[in-house]
């Protein structure tokens, strides 16, 4: 009688990491995009901009909303190792690396951090299937 054993690839601390707090991000933008919707403080915790009213505000909210349901579709991808969720914060990560080179330069704290991210990503990419 033979036992059947697979093996299970533990999930990288660094991307357990990542996913929790992207969710956390995410969880919050949600939040706030629906705090601003119902004309309750909070959206300016997460930077939406308070002055903005009518169709502006309306709009700052739903995008808040919109991206705060990417980031955690986001977060569930990058906890189940999955590929297109690799993909997806590889390609976030590399939009914020050209943002911080072009309008803040390249050498500060934002820049370093995510470009560290990036190579850990590139580094722990053979667990995502």
């Amino acid at each position: 009688m033979g036992v059947s054993r697979t093996t299970i690839t533990p999930r990288p601390v660094g991307v357990a990491i990542a996913a929790v707090l992207v969710g956390v991000l995410g969880f919050l933008l949600l939040v706030s995009g629906v705090l601003y919707l119902l004309g309750l403080p909070g959206g300016v915790l997460l930077g939406l901009p308070s002055q903005l009213f009518g169709v502006a505000g309306v709009a700052a909210a739903l995008v808040a909303i919109v991206v705060g349901l990417v980031l955690m579709g986001l977060a569930s991808g990058l906890w189940g190792l999955r590929m297109w969720a690799f993909i997806l914060a590889l390609l976030f990560i590399l939009f914020e690396l050209v943002s911080f080179a072009l309008d803040r330069g390249i050498l500060t704290i934002g820049f370093f951090f995510f470009l560290l991210v990036f190579v850990y990503l590139l580094a722990v990419a053979g667990r995502f299937r």
